[in-house]
């Protein structure tokens, strides 16, 4: 049985939905700042950390995003009440009954998402899932002024969840926000990685925690556009369809341990693709394809369209429960992900092109 990594830990602990990703930033600032050639931010909050070689070489942007979903108050009624809206695409159904971390400047403020008891549901409003404003969060007060000392229109929120924990002695682990804290661990550790072995490395690296991903792939669209890659891979987590009920017909067949997912399809470079399958095999790394007919739901949809277009492939880790405070991931999977992209990343060569 694998442990979870100290670096991957603090980034799961670490709460940063999107627009609000300090607590991922201050992580990743520890464990990187003082450990690649270059290390710098930008005014969205995206992370580089870079890996150099040689000023004449092409460089490989990899990206993986650091922001959660989350919540944000948007009203506190007379009675102290907070209304609430969403930062990113949860599930209504699982809102409810929750409790929540408001991250103020003052610290951390417990709540409970609310909702009229069942029993006091009409019979046509059972089945029916809550929008947003029927929602609320009670912080335990009486009155607006008691809730205004506490917290403040547009603090952040995100679910209190227990720490991330292995499931029974298996590499199974689950934790709040997977999506996409994996990515983001995933290639800052191939930096690190690269960086410590740098001989016959014939490409410069930049490792990218971006901001904003949930909102809109926000801040991915920065970091491409500055980084100017000859290269891009994004890191992100994909469906794991390894659970009861599920229509392989409909959705790929994706398992837990059975490797990373590797995405073909229009967002992808057709000869990255074959590049990092070839990378697999020749290191004998397990992998998975995954067919995608859009462009996907990552960095690598403005990776691959920044500038004059950027080659570029996505790499996924499984992942069971996506967008709910429960995801579920494999250890080997997210080590064999990193794995991947250090092999893909020394395969390259300053001549490589990727013209089709």
């Amino acid at each position: 049985m694998l442990s979870i990594p100290k670096f991957l830990k603090e980034l799961m602990i670490a709460r940063s939905p999107s627009g609000y990703e300090f607590e991922a930033q201050k992580v990743i600032d520890h464990y990187m700042e003082n450990a690649v050639d270059t290390y710098k931010k930008d005014t969205i909050g995206n992370r580089f950390a870079t890996v150099k070689t040689d000023e004449n070489h092409p460089t490989c942007m990899l990206s993986g995003h650091m922001d959660e979903l989350g919540f944000a108050i948007t009203y506190i009624d007379d009675k102290g009440f907070l209304s609430f809206s969403a930062i990113g695409g949860h599930d209504r159904g699982i809102i409810p009954g929750r409790r929540v971390q408001i991250l103020t400047k003052n610290g951390d403020v417990l709540g409970i998402t609310g909702k009229r008891a069942i029993h006091l549901l009409d019979d046509d409003e059972e089945n029916k899932v809550q929008k947003l404003h029927e929602l609320w969060i009670d912080i335990g007060v009486k009155s607006e002024a008691e809730a205004k000392a506490l917290v403040c229109i547009g603090d952040p929120v995100v679910y209190e969840t227990p720490e991330t924990a292995i499931i029974n002695g298996t590499n199974n682990v689950t934790g709040r926000a997977f999506d996409d804290k994996a990515g983001a661990y995933v290639v800052m550790e191939a930096a690190l990685r690269l960086a410590a072995e740098k001989d016959g490395l014939r490409c410069n690296v930049v490792a990218v925690a971006s901001a904003q991903e949930e909102v809109g792939t926000r801040g991915a669209i920065n970091a491409a556009y500055s980084c100017m890659p000859a290269v891009g891979i994004a890191v992100d987590v994909g469906h794991a369809t390894d659970f009861p009920n599920c229509d392989n017909k409909r959705f790929a067949k994706i398992e837990l341990g059975a490797g990373p997912i590797v995405t073909r399809g229009v967002n992808i470079n057709p000869l990255i693709f074959e590049r990092i399958i070839g990378s697999a095999e020749r290191e004998n790394i397990p992998y998975q394809i995954e067919a995608e007919t859009r462009p996907t739901g990552t960095d690598a949809r403005c990776m691959q369209v920044s500038r004059g277009g950027v080659p570029t492939g996505l790499i996924s880790i499984p992942l069971r429960y996506m967008h709910t405070p429960v995801e579920t991931a494999n250890l080997e999977d997210i080590e064999n992900a990193i794995k991947l992209i250090c092999a893909f990343v020394r395969s390259l060569k300053p001549d490589d092109r990727f013209e089709f």
